[in-house]
């Protein structure tokens, strides 16, 4: 393995495509590793990395570290693959150019200041420097591409981070977002969908017509892309072309090409672009190769049941760069948090602002809450009048995200990020029977496990929740009983001059 060298501060990386944002990464000394060992993508990657750096929900033991590239694939010649490349949010925050601390905020006024996205010619498209039609007699995904196993109990190999493009069939206003992809065959992908997608919506469309629909798969883009990607209704509606939140991070439109085989656009710099249709009326078992009942690891730690009946794309080409790089994540991994939970604090942010502005301060979607399920909002209580507002607040966050399951509450002088001051804020702010706030039977979300009739006789369904508001605020008439001891303030630097807050 290989380190750089740490380089004097930047702003962010000028450039627009994975290969510059792995540049830029490289002129750290702690955000970057690679191997030239030869790894087997079956299950033996992600074991490698789960100690590396995947932290998020995964199997302890593992830790927050650098991205790391596989230079030597087992089987395949001429492609790499990269890990990790968002499982860090201090990462994250280098690659827009930002502090860990703003990101939410960052991506509250992209959302705002939205840049569309532009279509170039071909001849510009990196993405398409190698075609691959499905009609050629060798054609085979797996051949091309080594598709990832978490572990070895996974339905099949997946791609976990395929940036899905596809347009609605009547209105033609375009939607990208990521799903699940295992490879059911040489020119088979099953996508399962949870429900309420907008991907889905479109799929319905067309298969209420008795028609496919085209779609695009882009692998190994532009960071500001893929978190941009995953913002949810409220924020972006159905008709919000999330590409446009990119293209306002980075102050230029996303360049898109149209595709080679079928009626789709994809991202004109990725590294790798999977063309296909969605077949109407086609299901299949997702575990129909392996039979272990099981998907693959997702995001709140658990391994997800292998779906009975999921939609069927039928790839028809795959294009790439030459020497392509192909983008993956472990499930559970703080990539997965990051992705999902920096667009939700921007979306929390936008709606209690609207509501409250200048009561809250800051959001936080914390890693064991998985991005999805577990806020912390900072709020500042300025008179009495502002006592309850705080819980307002609160249920304004739910609204602007549905699956959302737990929000914290906390005062100024709490931490947000630091995980060990919002407990203590809980164990020293906080009354379980006057501090909690129960709101039952509200639709959540499907993976977490806990959402089941089986666990709870208050749940009706699968998926249906108890949404939980932890109140862990001071109370305005007794904040000055809750005072924290005052240090000194002291130039540490004068004692160690190397010394880093």
């Amino acid at each position: 393995m290989s380190k750089p060298t740490r380089p004097a501060v930047q702003s962010g990386p000028a450039t627009f495509d994975l290969r510059g944002c792995l540049e830029y990464l490289k002129t750290f000394d702690d955000e970057y590793i690679e191997t030239d060992e030869i790894v087997d993508p079956i299950a033996e990657l992600s074991g490698v990395y789960r100690y590396v750096g995947a932290h998020g929900t995964v199997m302890r033991p593992t830790r927050i570290g650098p991205a790391m590239m596989f230079n030597k694939v087992k089987g395949y010649d001429d492609v790499r693959v990269i890990i990790g490349l968002l499982a860090s949010r201090q990462r994250v925050a280098r690659l827009l150019g930002t502090t860990p601390q703003k990101l939410g905020f960052l991506l509250k006024d992209a959302v705002s200041t939205p840049v569309a996205p532009v279509v170039v010619p071909r001849e510009q498209a990196l993405c398409q420097e190698v075609v691959h039609l499905a009609s050629e007699a060798d054609f085979d995904i797996l051949k091309l591409l080594p598709a990832p196993t978490n572990t070895e109990e996974d339905a099949g190999p997946y791609f976990t981070m395929g940036l899905c493009y596809a347009a609605d069939p009547e209105t033609g206003e375009h939607d990208i977002t990521i799903h699940r992809l295992c490879v059911q065959s040489k020119d088979e992908i099953s996508m399962y969908f949870v429900p309420g997608r907008h991907l889905d919506a479109f799929r319905m469309k067309a298969e209420a017509a008795g028609k496919p629909l085209p779609i695009s798969i882009s692998i190994g883009v532009d960071p500001a892309i893929e978190i941009g990607a995953c913002f949810e209704p409220p924020t972006t509606p159905l008709g919000y072309d999330e590409l446009s939140v990119a293209g306002s991070l980075r102050k230029k439109a996303v360049e898109l090409v149209e595709c080679v085989s079928v009626k789709a656009r994809a991202i004109a710099h990725a590294e790798i672009v999977i063309e296909g249709e969605l077949l109407p009326n086609v299901r299949v078992r997702e575990d129909q190769n392996t039979n272990t009942g099981k998907a693959m690891p997702e995001f709140p730690g658990y391994t997800g049941d292998a779906k009975a009946a999921i939609p069927v794309i039928k790839v028809k080409a795959i294009t790439h760069r030459r020497h392509p790089i192909l983008q993956t994540c472990i499930g559970p991994s703080d990539e997965h948090t990051n992705m999902a939970g920096i667009p939700t604090e921007a979306s929390i942010l936008q709606m209690v602002e609207r509501a409250l502005p200048g009561f809250v301060l800051n959001v936080h979607c914390p890693s064991a809450g998985t991005g999805k399920y577990l806020t912390v909002i900072q709020i500042k209580k300025r008179s009495l009048n502002d006592e309850g507002r705080q819980r307002q607040a609160a249920l304004l966050a739910f609204s602007a995200f549905s699956e959302l399951k737990h929000v914290i509450l906390v005062d100024e002088d709490v931490d947000i990020f630091d995980m060990d001051d919002v407990l203590w804020a809980m164990t020293t702010r906080y009354q379980g029977d006057v501090s909690t706030v129960f709101i039952p039977g509200v639709r959540c979300h499907p993976l977490d496990p806990s959402s089941d009739p089986r666990f709870s006789p208050s749940i009706l369904d699968h998926g249906i929740a108890c949404k939980t508001i932890f109140d862990c605020t001071v109370p305005f008439a007794l904040k000055e009983n809750f005072q924290r001891s005052k240090f000194k303030e002291v130039d540490v630097k004068r004692f160690l001059p190397d010394f880093r807050p």
